[in-house]
């Protein structure tokens, strides 16, 4: 039986934030930003560590493997700095990479920044989860999650979190539903369920 939710884990990987030194900004936004986002039930674990790769390694797999969730989400750890080690980790894990996510985030991040392309974030599905490495910065979070929109709201930009859905049904895990006045989730019409009608 298809359970009925979305497990998400949210990760923060940070040696200033695992020491206590700088307070994470990434998981609160995530939180908030999903929770006006999914309309699907959700629920997450979140976890904050240090920029070492085993430990990085070693958190994914035990989320994948052990906590079953099937979207995970990182923040922190993507750029060119010696310590930054999040890509090769999530790489390590994968039984599958998916190029396009990070493609897509350095091309909306292009738009605010010239240094978007020090940006080595990755994508990739273990077993039956996706795992999704984000930027650091909370407004680049929500910019790569939601993409460009113009003054009227229409889409200069497809956000990555639009094609999430439909991949998160492909490896076989739960149908999720979004507010589409933040993400309008893509599916081919053949993948589109017809909505549950409401009490009355």
């Amino acid at each position: 039986m298809t359970k009925e939710f979305i497990k998400i884990g949210l990760v923060s990987i940070s040696d200033r934030a695992f020491s206590g030194e700088y307070e994470d900004k990434g998981i609160p936004m995530l939180k908030a930003w999903l929770d006006k986002t999914l309309t699907t039930e959700w629920h997450h674990i979140a976890r904050i560590i240090p920029d070492e790769q085993p430990e990085i390694e070693t958190n994914l797999i035990d989320l994948v493997d052990h906590e079953k969730c099937d979207l995970i989400l990182t923040t922190g750890g993507t750029g060119p700095a010696l310590r930054d080690v999040t890509p090769e980790a999530t790489l390590a894990v994968a039984d599958k990479e998916m190029p396009g996510f990070g493609e897509q985030m350095r091309q909306i991040s292009l738009y605010f920044v010239p240094t978007a392309i020090l940006s080595r974030q990755v994508a990739v599905i273990r077993k039956q989860s996706l795992i999704i490495n984000l930027p650091g910065q909370p407004k680049a979070i929500a910019e790569t999650l939601e993409g460009l929109k113009d003054e009227d709201g229409k889409i200069i930009v497809n956000g990555i979190f639009a094609a999430v859905p439909y991949c998160i049904d492909l490896i076989g895990g739960p149908y999720i539903e979004t507010n589409e006045a933040i993400v309008k989730s893509f599916r081919p019409k053949s993948a589109i369920r017809a909505t549950k009608p409401s009490a009355s």
